[in-house]
């Protein structure tokens, strides 16, 4: 998507005038939280990786929901996911410093982000050689399903999201994203990835309310 967009749109001459520093940083962003959260996925359950991996919003003020998974978790804790566990903090640790780092080079035009998408799949290839046993699709829901997930939440969204924080309000956009682990929470339950529990619930409802309470009083005056 990102190649033929920037093809189309006349970007390899903006291109060039881009420090090659910037993909650096772009290609770790993007290939270090991919790295780190499918990590979390092999290593631990899915539901209590992905909620942690969603503490970037607010690392701090959400530490309790994520407290209560280690503390408990909805199966009863596991020192075997700790690994797991970890890496999700790293997940969460490494798409907070690339959004914010990504607002302060405003400058720099989205179409890098093709760069960045390219060089993380091909690390992400060697990464999956090396550390993963290939399993390939066996339905014809399971090939939309790695296809819608290319277009949408690993494809577009980083063009858009790139937007977001380098033109947009920041604040409002970290507000929205708020919901995700909620949302992606009750998403593993409806198709039975995840068991439905209190800890879970929980721990879910904390994080977003967190959030939700950190982003309110990131809109207060300064006293």
């Amino acid at each position: 998507i990102g190649l033929v967009w920037v093809s189309v749109t006349g970007g390899w001459a903006r291109l060039k005038s881009v420090p090659w520093p910037v993909y650096v940083f772009g290609t770790i962003g993007l290939f270090g939280y991919h790295f780190f959260y499918f990590s979390a996925l092999r290593l631990a359950p899915a539901a209590e990786a992905g909620l942690i991996a969603y503490l970037w919003p607010l690392l701090l003020v959400s530490f309790a929901g994520a407290a209560l998974l280690l503390a408990r978790g909805s199966g009863g804790f596991s020192a075997e996911a700790l690994p797991g566990y970890a890496f999700a903090v790293l997940c969460a640790l490494t798409w907070s410093s690339y959004s914010v780092l990504s607002r302060r080079l405003g400058a720099m035009p989205t179409d890098v982000v093709a760069i960045y998408c390219v060089a993380s799949a091909i690390l992400s290839a060697v990464a999956h050689l090396g550390f993963e046993t290939t399993m390939w699709p066996e339905t014809a829901l399971g090939w939309a399903s790695v296809i819608g997930l290319g277009l949408g939440p690993v494809g577009l969204a980083f063009y858009t999201w790139d937007v977001g924080v380098k033109r947009g309000n920041i604040q409002l956009l970290g507000t929205a994203s708020y919901a995700a682990p909620l949302l992606s929470t009750f998403v593993l339950i409806a198709f039975g990835v995840a068991q439905a529990s209190p800890v879970l619930i929980l721990a879910a409802l904390l994080i977003t309310l967190g959030a939700y309470l950190a982003a309110r009083a990131g809109r207060a005056p300064a006293r």
